[in-house]
């Protein structure tokens, strides 16, 4: 038991970094759309390509565009910060739980 324990609370902790990572990125894209960046600089092709895919998907969902500021990004963060006080604290507790 004690391997499934240390499998879900590795997987927490992994889930954690990831999504911590994941927003870091998120805020560097949102700082670079505020600049004139060069399209073609290989990072901020980097951060375009890997926020674009989710940041889409929330802008079909609903129109998050006010006064031409694009809201997306901060919708992300917050579901971002909640699968972080959420779904991470609730894998850890399921594993204390198997020990």
């Amino acid at each position: 038991m004690y391997v499934v324990n240390n499998f879900m609370m590795a997987i927490a902790q992994l889930l954690d970094f990831l999504l911590s990572a994941y927003l870091w990125v998120i805020i560097g894209r949102a700082v670079i759309s505020w600049v004139n960046a060069d399209p073609s600089n290989p990072i901020v092709r980097f951060l375009y390509e890997i926020t674009e895919p989710l940041l889409s998907r929330i802008r079909r969902w609903m129109p998050v565009t006010m006064g031409g500021i694009d809201f997306s990004p901060m919708i992300l963060i917050l579901v971002i910060m909640f699968l972080q006080s959420f779904l991470v604290p609730t894998l850890k507790q399921m594993a204390r739980a198997m020990g």
